[in-house]
Protein backbone atom coordinates (compact mmCIF):
# COMPACT_ATOMS: atom_id res chain seq x y z
CA UNK A 1 0.00 0.00 0.00
CA UNK A 2 1.07 3.68 -0.53
CA UNK A 3 2.38 5.25 2.00
CA UNK A 4 -0.21 8.82 0.96
CA UNK A 5 -2.82 6.06 1.77
CA UNK A 6 -1.51 5.57 5.34
CA UNK A 7 -1.17 9.27 5.67
CA UNK A 8 -4.94 9.94 4.52
CA UNK A 9 -5.87 7.04 6.78
CA UNK A 10 -3.75 8.90 9.51
CA UNK A 11 -6.13 12.64 8.96
CA UNK A 12 -8.92 10.69 8.61
CA UNK A 13 -8.45 9.13 12.00
CA UNK A 14 -7.44 12.35 13.25
CA UNK A 15 -10.25 14.40 12.10
CA UNK A 16 -12.41 11.62 14.08
CA UNK A 17 -10.28 12.33 17.03
CA UNK A 18 -10.96 15.89 17.06
CA UNK A 19 -14.70 15.50 17.20
CA UNK A 20 -14.52 12.57 20.31
CA UNK A 21 -11.26 14.14 22.09
CA UNK A 22 -10.89 10.95 24.01
CA UNK A 23 -7.93 9.90 22.49
CA UNK A 24 -9.04 6.78 21.35
CA UNK A 25 -9.01 7.14 17.71
CA UNK A 26 -6.20 9.47 17.76
CA UNK A 27 -3.92 7.06 19.06
CA UNK A 28 -4.77 5.06 15.63
CA UNK A 29 -3.91 8.12 13.85
CA UNK A 30 -0.78 8.32 15.09
CA UNK A 31 -0.43 4.22 14.22
CA UNK A 32 -1.25 5.13 10.75
CA UNK A 33 0.91 8.30 10.09
CA UNK A 34 4.56 5.91 11.59
CA UNK A 35 3.41 3.32 9.35
CA UNK A 36 2.84 6.16 6.51
CA UNK A 37 5.66 7.53 7.13
CA UNK A 38 8.35 4.32 7.24
CA UNK A 39 6.58 2.79 4.23
CA UNK A 40 7.72 6.34 2.57
CA UNK A 41 11.08 6.02 3.59
CA UNK A 42 11.02 2.88 1.72
CA UNK A 43 10.47 0.36 4.35
CA UNK A 44 9.42 -2.56 2.11
CA UNK A 45 6.64 -4.74 3.65
CA UNK A 46 3.60 -6.87 2.22
CA UNK A 47 0.57 -5.32 2.86
CA UNK A 48 -0.56 -7.74 5.80
CA UNK A 49 2.57 -6.67 7.54
CA UNK A 50 2.05 -3.04 7.20
CA UNK A 51 -0.92 -4.17 8.99
CA UNK A 52 0.40 -5.60 11.21
CA UNK A 53 3.33 -2.87 12.30
CA UNK A 54 0.16 -0.52 12.24
CA UNK A 55 -2.02 -2.72 14.54
CA UNK A 56 0.97 -2.94 16.88
CA UNK A 57 2.17 0.46 16.83
CA UNK A 58 -1.34 1.49 17.74
CA UNK A 59 -1.90 -1.17 20.61
CA UNK A 60 1.12 -0.53 22.32
CA UNK A 61 0.24 3.73 22.10
CA UNK A 62 -3.52 2.83 23.31
CA UNK A 63 -2.01 0.81 26.24
CA UNK A 64 1.21 2.41 27.07
CA UNK A 65 0.82 6.35 25.84
CA UNK A 66 -2.78 7.02 26.07
CA UNK A 67 -2.83 7.08 30.03
CA UNK A 68 0.11 9.45 29.62
CA UNK A 69 -1.60 11.63 27.55
CA UNK A 70 -5.10 11.76 29.22
CA UNK A 71 -3.44 12.56 32.31
CA UNK A 72 -0.76 15.45 31.40
CA UNK A 73 -3.68 16.59 28.54
CA UNK A 74 -6.09 16.88 31.70
CA UNK A 75 -9.00 15.08 29.54
CA UNK A 76 -12.07 14.20 31.50
CA UNK A 77 -12.51 10.45 30.84
CA UNK A 78 -15.01 9.78 33.74
CA UNK A 79 -17.99 11.83 32.90
CA UNK A 80 -20.18 9.54 35.27
CA UNK A 81 -23.62 10.71 36.16
CA UNK A 82 -22.79 10.00 39.93
CA UNK A 83 -20.97 13.47 39.88
CA UNK A 84 -23.72 15.41 39.34
CA UNK A 85 -25.44 15.99 42.47
CA UNK A 86 -24.73 18.85 43.87
CA UNK A 87 -23.98 20.66 40.37
CA UNK A 88 -25.85 24.18 39.21
CA UNK A 89 -28.62 23.70 36.59
CA UNK A 90 -30.88 26.23 34.59
CA UNK A 91 -34.70 25.97 34.48
CA UNK A 92 -35.85 25.86 30.93
CA UNK A 93 -39.39 26.88 32.59
CA UNK A 94 -41.53 27.29 34.96
CA UNK A 95 -42.05 24.73 37.29
CA UNK A 96 -44.17 24.61 40.59
CA UNK A 97 -42.93 21.82 43.41
CA UNK A 98 -43.35 18.47 42.73
CA UNK A 99 -43.81 19.45 38.99
CA UNK A 100 -41.83 18.46 36.20
CA UNK A 101 -40.08 20.63 33.10
CA UNK A 102 -36.99 21.06 31.89
CA UNK A 103 -33.51 21.79 32.99
CA UNK A 104 -29.90 22.60 31.45
CA UNK A 105 -27.03 20.61 32.68
CA UNK A 106 -23.22 20.83 30.79
CA UNK A 107 -24.96 22.10 28.14
CA UNK A 108 -27.77 19.46 27.75
CA UNK A 109 -31.30 19.88 28.08
CA UNK A 110 -32.36 17.23 30.75
CA UNK A 111 -35.46 16.63 32.01
CA UNK A 112 -36.34 17.56 35.71
CA UNK A 113 -38.86 17.81 38.70
CA UNK A 114 -38.79 20.27 41.52
CA UNK A 115 -38.45 18.50 44.06
CA UNK A 116 -38.13 21.80 46.50
CA UNK A 117 -40.81 23.57 48.20
CA UNK A 118 -40.72 26.70 46.54
CA UNK A 119 -41.40 27.31 42.57
CA UNK A 120 -38.71 27.38 39.58
CA UNK A 121 -38.75 30.37 37.36
CA UNK A 122 -37.62 30.26 34.00
CA UNK A 123 -33.47 30.70 33.92
CA UNK A 124 -33.29 30.23 37.84
CA UNK A 125 -30.58 28.41 38.77
CA UNK A 126 -30.89 25.68 40.96
CA UNK A 127 -29.01 22.62 42.44
CA UNK A 128 -29.66 19.06 41.42
CA UNK A 129 -30.22 16.93 44.27
CA UNK A 130 -29.63 13.40 42.29
CA UNK A 131 -30.71 11.81 39.00
CA UNK A 132 -32.83 9.27 38.57
CA UNK A 133 -32.71 7.35 35.63
CA UNK A 134 -32.41 10.29 32.81
CA UNK A 135 -34.58 12.64 35.02
CA UNK A 136 -32.85 15.29 37.09
CA UNK A 137 -34.19 15.89 40.28
CA UNK A 138 -33.96 19.68 41.26
CA UNK A 139 -34.48 22.65 43.90
CA UNK A 140 -34.27 26.03 44.38
CA UNK A 141 -30.31 27.21 44.99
Amino acid sequence: MSWWIWVLAGFLLLAIELATTTMHVGIFAVGAFIVGTLVGFGLDMPFWGQLLLFAGISLFGFAFLRPILVRKLRLRVDNKVDQIPGETAVALEDMAPASHGRAELRGSTWSATNIGSTPLARGQRCVVDRVDGLMLLIRAV
